[in-house]
C-alpha cells in the first residue's frame, strides 16, 4: 500500500500519521511505498527545489521509514516530481535534443538526478528494501541515456533494489528495463480489461527476465470508477460496493498470474478519515470500507501461499 501521498511538510511525523500507518499495517500490508513529491513550477521548468516546502523534510522521511520498519513492513522509498501549475508529470518535456538558450532534458535531469540521488542516500542509510527512481514520466521515458546515467549514479550510493514505475499501457514501451532490478507500473486498468492487459504485460516480463509488480493500482469508492479507475475526479456518488467489485476483479486476475509479484495499492493518507465517515468517503483508501476487509483477507492468503 502507498502511504502518505503527496508528502506535504508537517504531515508525516505526527500522532495522526502514526495511527494511520498502524491502521494500514493491520490490513496485512507487508510492503509500503512512502511516496512524496517535490514540486517544479511548470512542465517546462528545469529546477526541482526538493529541499523546500511543501515537500516533507528529511527528518519526516526518516521517521516514516523507521515507523514502517517497526511495524514489520518493508519499504519502497518513492520520491516523485509534480508540477506546481497542476500539469501531470507525464507531460514534463523538452526538445528531443539540447538547444542553446532553451530549457533542455540535460538541465532537467541534472536537477532530477540530484533529487533522486539524495533520496537514494536516505534509503541506504535507513535500510529501505527498494527505491523507485521515477513515476509515470511518459514523455521522459524516451530519454534512455539520461535514465541509465541516473540509475548508475543511484547504484553508487544505494545497494537495494531499484524499480521504475511506468504509467499504464507503457510497460511495453520502456526500452531500458534491463537497467533496473524490478519492473513496475501503474495498473489503473478498466475492470473488464485486466486479462487483456496482463497478457500484454506478461510478454514484457518474459522477455526481460525481471520480476514485476504493480507499483500503483486501485479504484476510488465511487460509482463509475471501476470503468476509469485512474480518474480521481470522475463524477459519482460514494460506493464501497463499487470499489469492492473492482478489487475482486483486480486481485482475482493478478493472483491467477504467478509472475505478478504483488500490488502496491493506491493509497493510504497520512491523516486518515474516521471509520465512521468511511461510507461517505469516495477516494482510493479502503479503510473502513468493504474493500478493506477484502484486502486483509486476500493479502493474508497471498502471504501464506508465498510462505509455503
Amino acid at each position: 500500500m502507498t502511504w502518505g501521498w503527496v508528502g506535504t511538510r508537517g504531515t508525516w511525523d505526527t500522532a495522526e500519521a502514526e495511527a494511520s500507518m498502524s491502521a494500514m499495517a493491520d490490513h496485512a500490508v507487508t510492503w509500503t511505498a512512502l511516496a512524496y513529491a517535490a514540486v517544479q513550477a511548470t512542465p517546462f521548468s528545469t529546477d526541482i527545489p526538493f529541499q523546500d516546502a511543501p515537500t516533507v523534510t528529511d527528518q519526516e522521511i526518516v521517521s516514516a521509514i523507521r515507523r514502517a520498519h517497526r511495524l514489520g513492513m518493508k519499504v519502497v522509498l518513492k520520491p516523485v516530481v509534480n508540477c506546481g501549475d497542476g500539469t501531470w508529470r507525464a507531460h514534463i518535456g523538452f526538445f528531443d535534443w539540447d538547444v542553446p538558450g532553451e530549457p533542455s532534458w540535460s538541465d532537467w535531469f541534472d536537477s532530477y538526478r540530484a533529487f533522486i540521488v539524495h533520496a537514494a542516500t536516505l534509503a541506504e542509510a535507513e535500510g529501505c528494501e527498494m527505491l523507485c527512481v521515477g513515476c509515470e514520466m511518459v514523455r521522459a521515458d524516451g530519454q534512455e541515456a539520461h535514465w541509465r546515467r541516473l540509475i548508475d549514479e543511484v547504484r553508487t550510493v544505494y545497494s537495494g533494489l531499484i524499480t521504475y514505475n511506468c504509467d499504464k499501457y507503457q510497460e511495453d514501451r520502456v526500452t531500458w528495463w534491463d537497467a533496473v532490478d524490478v519492473i513496475s507500473s501503474s495498473g489503473y486498468y478498466p475492470i473488464d480489461s485486466w486479462d487483456e492487459q496482463l497478457d500484454r504485460i506478461e510478454r514484457v516480463v518474459e522477455s526481460s527476465g525481471k520480476p514485476f509488480f504493480f507499483m500503483e493500482a486501485g479504484c476510488p469508492s465511487r460509482t463509475g470508477s471501476p470503468a476509469l479507475p485512474n480518474d480521481w475526479e470522475l463524477p459519482g456518488i460514494p460506493s464501497g460496493e463499487e470499489q469492492l467489485r473492482y478489487y475482486r476483479a483486480m486481485v482475482g486476475a493478478c493472483r491467477a498470474r504467478p509472475w505478478v509479484g504483488g500490488l502496491m495499492l493506491w493509497d493510504w493518507p497520512a491523516t486518515l478519515y474516521s471509520e465512521e465517515n468511511a461510507a461517505s468517503n469516495d477516494d482510493y483508501c479502503p479503510y473502513g470500507k468493504p474493500a478493506g476487509a477484502y484486502l486483509r483477507e486476500q493479502y493474508t492468503a497471498w502471504r501464506e501461499e508465498a510462505l509455503r
